[in-house]
């Protein structure tokens, strides 16, 4: 919204400063900074407004040290992430860009999913919230419409190199391309539309979807857009619940979302811009540097909120901030095609994700085989076997921002580690 008052204030009028809003470096700055105040002063009011309606988290009795003094505490805490990452969204970023809608499109949509879970459990007085299978539905109609949008839209694609540009000499007689573009890079003038993503480690890493369905000749036509659109869905359910099952203990789900927030602005920065692009030898995105306010907002949002989800958390997120942010997480990395590093990149999710599933499946195994189910942990998600040997919140919770940080880097790192 401000980018295009201030757009035409700087082409008719010639404001002084007013061309700010033109880089991506300063709209990026103003989205934190915004954010930041938002959560610091509107997230006071609106605990105080959860206070008053006695919206309170009803804590289950799972034997864990410091777990009655959490009763009542205010949840729903989420409203305070959402409202800090849409509104600097819209005053700061260019609304008519694809890939910002597609990110307003996430937030709102598992914002209300999760809003409605909350409610449910708050207000009907319902421990189990919103059914699962219904969670899951809104997640996948949600990858639906964001894989849709990625394979059709137009504005959705990509610059390739030139593989044999045309050298000519000029009139120093030094060489030079004459297909070079205004920044000196080697890329085609046309934009074209591509299933290609990001391997990462490997010296070629581009992988093309549309290798799945080769086989099917002619009838991979039909085939590459249900193929591309489902592995999407697949991607988006599962970050988004390993989002939610992390949000246990007060400012772990905050602090790893800042992290993995943080590395996703970097990719999205170097990916959009054509000199890191060919310096990198990575695709080059036209306009999806424009996600990079989007996730300066996120991260804003994050960091803010811990000034009251850290331990002791005075608001829980709740499922209106958790399944939002781990949504936004998954559908900005296959927004700038590097959702293969995921694993890598959310690895506190991943293994807080595998922990549930490794100690569900080995005590259905070892009931239906020995008649008494066994665990491998002492409690799941991986957090909570950690408090059961008696670690405390705070160091469990700054221990797995410390790998989450190192994941960080690895990622970063795979940008030239190849």
């Amino acid at each position: 919204m401000l980018y295009y008052l201030f757009d035409y204030l700087d082409r008719v009028y010639d404001l002084p400063g007013a061309g700010l809003f033109r880089f991506l470096s300063f709209r990026a700055a103003m989205a934190i900074i915004t954010s930041l105040v938002i959560t610091l002063f509107l997230g006071k009011y609106i605990i105080r407004l959860l206070l008053r309606l006695q919206v309170g988290e009803t804590v289950r009795d799972l034997g864990l040290d410091g777990q009655k003094a959490k009763q009542g505490t205010p949840t729903m805490g989420g409203l305070i992430i959402l409202a800090a990452i849409l509104i600097p969204t819209i005053l700061f970023t260019k609304l008519d860009n694809v890939y910002i809608v597609i990110m307003l499109i996430c937030t709102i949509w598992l914002g209300l999913i999760g809003f409605l879970d909350d409610y449910i459990k708050v207000f009907k007085k319902d421990k189990e919230g919103l059914r699962a299978k219904f969670k899951v539905i809104g997640q996948v109609v949600l990858g639906i419409i964001v894989g849709s949008i990625l394979y059709f839209n137009p504005n959705v694609v990509v610059r390739e190199k030139i593989a044999k540009p045309h050298i000519v000499m000029n009139q120093q007689n030094t060489l030079i391309d004459d297909m070079k573009e205004s920044e000196g890079i080697l890329f085609n003038r046309e934009s074209e539309k591509s299933t290609k993503t990001t391997i990462p480690f490997l010296k070629d890493n581009e992988f093309d979807y549309a290798s799945l369905t080769s086989w099917a000749g002619k009838n991979s036509i039909w085939l590459l857009p249900i193929v591309f659109i489902g592995i999407i869905t697949l991607i988006i359910t599962a970050v988004s619940n390993g989002a939610n099952i992390t949000d246990g203990i007060d400012g772990l789900a905050t602090g790893t979302s800042a992290i993995v927030g943080a590395t996703l602005a970097v990719f999205a920065y170097v990916s959009g811009n054509s000199v890191f692009a060919d310096y990198l030898h990575i695709l080059y995105l036209p306009n999806v540097g424009e996600l990079m306010v989007f996730m300066s907002a996120f991260v804003g949002a994050c960091v803010g909120f811990l000034w009251y989800n850290s331990y002791p958390a005075q608001v829980f997120m709740g499922d209106t901030g958790s399944l939002a942010l781990g949504g936004i997480i998954a559908a900005y990395a296959v927004a700038v095609r590097k959702e293969l590093l995921i694993p890598i990149i959310c690895g506190i999710f991943l293994i807080e994700n595998v922990s549930v599933m490794m100690q569900v499946s080995y005590f259905k195994y070892t009931k239906k085989k020995y008649g008494e189910g066994k665990r491998i942990f002492k409690m799941s998600p991986l957090h909570h076997h950690y408090q059961k040997l008696g670690y405390h919140e705070s160091k469990i919770v700054t221990r797995f921002w410390i790998i989450g940080i190192m994941l960080a880097i690895l990622s970063v790192v795979t940008l030239k580690l190849r």
